[in-house]
This record gives structure tokens, C-alpha cells and sequence, in this order.
């Protein structure tokens, strides 16, 4: 008899593995994470997956009608700008990189935009006070995180005062990124007339099998003509004021102009799922001339499309670099492929240098990222750890180009988050983020090989069990 149970629970252990192996066979880093659940926990480890892994680009997803005219006309309306412009005069050469580029469903290159670009929580914070300040019609506010702390109280005066002046205001947050949000400080909110919404709230989430699958963007739209996203979150500790973190770097930025629109459309087709309200008037919309001239791609990406939309373009910006890449980035997780295109690039005599935290949020993430640097150091890789705070800027400068937006380079970014994200061609505009991460690179310590590989087999087995189960967290 007791064989016998024996027998049926490793059938039944097999049966858990292979269900496992056959859902996920496109993406094996998700194999190797489940598997070591099920050895770990053979009966609770079949539920979780059940609950927090279902494919979430299998379910089919609610859309909008008007929203998907408005992306009709958004995209006429954005490539006849492109059209009479010449473009890309600094990234020619990268041929294949600019047809992927062009070829993104629902992110057309625009034309003619203005971009400041803040190096920090204090610079960034204050630029969005003020602009909301002078909003006239809406305010559109979406983050990961909202806290109701310093900086959080005055968002939240500020949206109660403006919503007293008329103007309309508009707050996402995603669940379990704002889980301590505080119920007050919403029904100060909704008593001012402020519409909320809470993007997969995590008991729903839950039950939903969704629970996974977080939004990650960071979105501020004033009246349809600025924009600001970035790295940045609504906390003090973006602030600095974190005890155990200290200075916080971080990259933001302000946008005006044609891709302001595409913010606008990312930040209205999250409202409609969290709302079921399609936000489509011209006001919402509107299409005018700005003085500036740069060229800027706004990339939305999600678990819910059927491309992998960033990892194509980090591999291909990687890839097709001739000269240099530059990455910055809190969480360096990196897909098989990037890895090697890192790799390789750098065995080709390419100048690529990663900069990481020295000092990180989370300390399994640190061991995660760590567990890559030894073999990226040997194919001859310069990684540097920021040892001024904790550097929290997610920008890759490929030769003439610069990438920079909510998304970390790991695998929950490219795979398991709603991230949006910006590839930046103006000459002026990536100059900037090379002065930041120079500047970066001077309050950083390079990681040298032969110390690296002297560190304790205690710390090496952490950094492969965490690499082992990092596309779960």
C-alpha cells in the first residue's frame, strides 16, 4: 500500500512537471523557476503556479472601439508628420535596428517634440507640481507606487485644489505596488470628485490568476500637451529619504509634443480596463504644432501582447551597436539573449559598461543580478557598482541612439509587467544621458575579475538559486 501511494505521488509529480514544461515551453527561464517549486513544495507549488503563472497573452482581452479609432487616427496622423521630416541622420548605418523600429504595431517614430530630461526625484517632482499647477482641462496620474507620505500628501492636495478649480483628474495605481496606500487617503480623493482606479487589486488579481502581472508605468499627462514618465514613483524615498538607501538616482522626463499622444493612448487604454470607460475626446488628443524637433518612439509593452516587444528592441539595439553600450539599470536580470549579445559585443571590441546597484532594495535581486558578472566580465564586460545611493535609472545608450523608461533589463520587465518606454534619436537629448551616466560612472567601483572570482561558495550558491528562481520576482 505504501508503495503503491509512493507510485501515485511521483505520477503525479511527473504529470505536475511536464504540465509545466508543455505550458511554458516558449519560455524555459519559467521551466527551470517552476520546477525547483515543485521539488520544493510538490503539492503547494502546482496551486501557486495555477494561481500566479497562467499566461495572461492567452486570455482574450476587452477593447474599445472609439479608443481603437482614435489609434487609427493617431497613426495616420503621426506617419504624415514622420513623413516630412528627414530622419534618423545619426543611426543610417542601423538599418535593421530603425525597420524593427518602424515596424512596432502602435508606435510610430514621431517628429516634432521638446524633452528635459531630470536626474533626479527633487528636479522631477517639482516640474510636475508645477505643471499640474497650470492645468486647464485634465491631469492624468498613473503610477506603480503612490504612498501616502510627504511628497504623496502633496500630489494629493494639489489634485484636490486643481479638481476644486474644474479640472478633471484622474489617478491609476497599481495594487500590489500601492498595497499600503491608505483607504483615507483615497476617500479625500473621491470626496474632491477625483476618479481612481486600481489596476488588478490583489485579491481579484488573485482569484483572476492575474495576480502575476503587475503595471509598472509611470504616467503623468497634463492636459494632453505634456507629459512626464520615467523611473520615478510617488514616495519620499525617491526623495532620498529612505534610511537604508539614501540618495536615490533616478531618471525622469518631460515630454511635449506628437508623443504625448501615445502616452496619452497608453494612459486611456489602462483607465479603460481598469474603468471600462473609453477616454476619447479631442481634448484628450489634441494635435498641435510644438517648436521642437526631436525625433522620439514611445514603446507601450505588456504580458497581454503577443510580441515581446522590449527584448526586441534591447537585443536589437545591443546587436547593432558598432561602437559603444552604455546600460544603467537597478535590476540586471538579463533573457539568454541579451545576455549573449551582450557577450558577444563586448568580444568584439565594443565599449560596453553596465552600471548596477552597490546597494540594492532587494537583496535577492542583488544576488540574481551578481550571478551574471562573472561570465560577462570574462567575454569582457565593464560592469561598475554605484556606491553614492542606489541608482535607480533604467537608459541604454547604443552608439547614437538612447532607450530610457520604466523598464528594468530583466525578465519580469520584458515578460510580466506593463511597462512604457522611449527610444530617443536627437543628438542633444542622448548627449544628456551620457553626461549622466558618466557622471554616474565617476561615483562607481569597478567590478574586477580576478577579486570577483575570489569571492565565498556561500554567496555563490545564493546568486544560483536566486538567478534560478528570478523570472518568478
Amino acid at each position: 500500500m505504501l508503495w503503491t501511494m509512493m507510485g501515485l505521488l511521483l505520477l503525479l509529480f511527473i504529470i505536475q512537471i511536464a504540465l509545466i514544461v508543455i505550458i511554458e515551453h516558449r519560455r524555459p527561464h519559467k521551466v527551470i523557476a517552476w520546477t525547483i517549486i515543485q521539488f520544493l513544495f510538490p503539492l503547494i507549488g502546482i496551486l501557486l503556479y495555477f494561481f500566479i503563472a497562467k499566461n495572461y497573452s492567452s486570455r482574450p482581452q476587452s477593447t474599445s472601439t472609439s479608443l481603437e479609432r482614435i489609434k487609427t487616427d493617431l497613426l495616420v496622423y503621426c506617419r504624415k508628420r514622420a513623413g516630412e521630416e528627414s530622419l534618423y541622420e545619426s543611426t543610417r548605418h542601423q538599418k535593421r535596428l530603425l525597420a524593427l523600429l518602424q515596424n512596432i504595431p502602435s508606435a510610430p517614430i514621431t517628429v516634432r517634440n521638446e524633452t528635459i530630461v531630470y536626474p533626479d526625484g527633487a528636479h522631477a517632482f517639482e516640474a510636475m507640481l508645477e505643471a499640474m499647477s497650470a492645468a486647464k482641462d485634465h491631469i492624468h496620474i498613473e503610477f506603480y507606487i503612490v504612498r501616502d507620505d510627504h511628497i504623496g500628501t502633496r500630489f494629493q492636495q494639489l489634485m484636490i485644489r486643481k479638481a476644486k478649480e474644474g479640472v478633471k483628474v484622474r489617478l491609476l495605481y497599481d495594487g500590489i505596488g500601492s498595497h499600503q496606500l491608505d483607504e483615507k487617503y483615497l476617500k479625500q480623493l473621491h470626496d474632491a470628485g477625483i476618479e481612481t482606479g486600481c489596476f488588478s487589486p490583489p485579491w481579484s488579481a488573485f482569484i483572476d490568476k492575474r495576480l502575476n502581472y503587475r503595471n509598472h508605468r509611470k504616467i503623468l499627462v497634463i492636459d494632453g500637451k505634456i507629459c512626464f514618465f520615467g523611473g520615478l514613483n510617488i514616495g519620499d524615498e525617491y526623495l532620498g529619504k529612505d534610511s537604508n538607501l539614501g540618495f536615490w538616482r533616478d531618471t525622469h522626463l518631460s515630454v511635449k509634443g506628437d508623443a504625448v499622444l501615445w502616452l496619452q493612448y497608453t494612459f486611456a487604454t489602462d483607465w479603460f480596463f481598469v474603468k471600462g470607460a473609453a477616454l476619447t475626446g479631442t481634448n484628450y488628443f489634441p494635435m498641435f504644432d510644438t517648436p521642437g524637433k526631436e525625433v522620439v518612439q514611445i514603446i507601450k509593452s505588456g504580458p497581454d501582447g503577443h510580441r515581446v516587444t522590449l527584448l526586441e528592441v534591447f537585443f536589437s539595439c545591443i546587436a547593432s551597436a558598432r561602437e559603444r553600450i552604455y546600460i544603467e539599470t537597478p535590476y540586471f536580470i538579463p533573457d539568454p539573449s541579451i545576455l549573449m549579445a551582450l557577450k558577444t559585443a563586448a568580444a568584439s571590441g565594443i565599449d560596453v559598461r553596465i552600471i548596477i546597484p552597490e546597494n540594492s532594495d532587494s537583496k535577492f535581486v542583488q544576488w540574481a543580478t551578481l550571478s551574471f558578472v562573472q561570465e560577462l566580465l570574462e567575454a569582457g564586460v565593464h560592469i561598475f557598482q554605484y556606491g553614492k545611493g542606489f541608482i535607480h535609472a533604467k537608459v541604454m545608450i547604443a552608439d547614437n541612439l538612447a532607450c530610457c523608461g520604466t523598464a528594468n533589463m530583466d525578465m519580469r520587465s520584458f515578460y510580466d509587467q506593463f511597462e512604457v518606454h522611449a527610444v530617443f534619436f536627437d543628438p542633444k537629448t542622448v548627449e544628456r544621458f551620457e553626461e549622466d551616466f558618466l557622471r554616474d560612472l565617476q561615483a562607481s567601483s569597478e567590478i574586477l575579475l580576478a577579486e570577483f572570482r575570489k569571492r565565498r561558495e556561500i554567496q555563490k550558491i545564493k546568486e544560483s538559486v536566486a538567478r534560478a528562481l528570478s523570472s518568478l520576482f
